[in-house]
């Protein structure tokens, strides 16, 4: 069945949402990381912009219903396949060499 546990919805669903939509912001990221190591310090200050960037990036996506329910069906399915192999498959990391 597909009924939703409550750890499923408030925390695991979640982190498929950061992860994906990290991956989405990625630009949004590196800018971001990239201002804070040249900037030490300062970066509260000078990085405001690349921080709000982010930010809206990603909240851009967590408050998409449509969003959601994409991550919920590849929860979902991981669950189906963890169900049905006891396998637990990890997500795919995509990792940029900087």
């Amino acid at each position: 069945s597909s009924k939703l546990r409550h750890v499923e919805k408030d925390v695991l669903i979640p982190q498929i949402m950061r992860d994906r939509a990290k991956e989405l912001c990625s630009d949004k990221v590196q800018a971001f990381t990239k201002c804070c190591q040249e900037t030490g310090f300062l970066m509260v200050v000078k990085c405001r912009q690349e921080n709000t960037a982010l930010k809206d990036c990603l909240v851009g996506y967590y408050s998409d219903p449509s969003f959601y329910e994409e991550c919920k069906a590849e929860y979902l399915k991981q669950r189906e396949e963890y169900r049905a192999t006891g396998i637990k498959k990890k997500r795919q990391k995509v990792t940029s060499n900087v």
